[in-house]
């Protein structure tokens, strides 16, 4: 089975990347780049869903949607 997890991303003050699973608290990466951090992201969740299972854990399910919304100019 295939489970897909939102992951957010968020630009650093220093220029890199964060990005988190809001279903996986705890589960994060980071990089230099959007692409390396999208990378190191799909390991994290392996990893962690590697994690659970060895504990014995149950997988959260992935609940968390996220879009984007348009807006004109506020000013």
């Amino acid at each position: 089975m295939m489970l897909r997890y939102t992951v957010i991303y968020e630009t650093g003050p220093s220029g890199g990347y964060s990005a988190y699973a809001p279903d996986l608290p705890g589960c994060i990466a980071t990089g230099k780049t959007l692409a390396e951090t999208k990378q190191r992201m799909a390991g994290a969740i392996a990893f962690h869903i590697q994690g659970l299972r060895r504990h014995g854990m149950a997988l959260p399910a992935p609940t968390t949607l996220a879009d984007t919304v348009e807006v004109g100019d506020a000013a």
